[in-house]
């Protein structure tokens, strides 16, 4: 099930209000609505994929989907294009701009759960790189501490450095923490 917007309702934008002053629709975001009926599923993710269809899972996020951190994320680490606007949400949801060169780089769609509207996320290779590459922010213990569990794993180095020669200011921290590791 995807979201509705006024725009793109087959209704009359007034039935749709009228609707949800019934109680037949819900307002998850400024414009985005979903039937009340509709099954549980992650709200900012959908409010996320339905603002800014190119929208990406990345950084702490990326890491606890793919279980490689014990960091709980406080908001929702999304990735745009750079270049592009950064929505208002009313969700708990981070934007990021992202090279876009490299955008594409280790990233495939998956489906939001009880939903039927997709969202990207970043393999965790690409994400694990990111995180080195954006060490300032995020902090290079979290990135450390993933990329040991994804060698636990059965990670293989060569992958990491894969991508880490795609993208600028990750290939040397991400070697030196490998050498220390392995």
């Amino acid at each position: 099930m995807k979201a509705l917007r006024p725009k793109a309702a087959a209704e009359k934008r007034s039935a749709l209000y009228r609707g949800h002053a019934e109680g037949r629709w819900e307002r998850i975001g400024r414009g985005i609505y979903l039937p009340a009926d509709a099954p549980a599923m992650d709200w900012d993710k959908l409010e996320a994929a339905t603002r800014r269809p190119e929208a990406t899972i990345c950084l702490l996020s990326a890491l606890a989907h793919h279980d490689l951190t014990d960091a709980i994320p406080d908001a929702l680490d999304i990735a745009i294009p750079r270049g592009t606007r950064a929505p208002l949400t009313e969700g708990a949801i981070r934007w990021h701009r992202f090279d876009p060169a490299t955008f594409d780089l280790g990233r495939e769609e998956i489906l939001i759960p009880g939903s039927s509207q997709t969202i990207g996320l970043y393999s965790a290779e690409r994400t694990i790189v990111d995180c080195f590459r954006l060490r300032a922010s995020v902090g290079y213990e979290v990135a450390r501490d993933a990329t040991k569990e994804w060698l636990r794993r059965g990670g293989k180095p060569a992958e990491l450095m894969a991508f880490a020669t795609e993208l600028p200011r990750a290939k040397a921290p991400l070697l030196q923490t490998l050498e220390a590791l392995t």
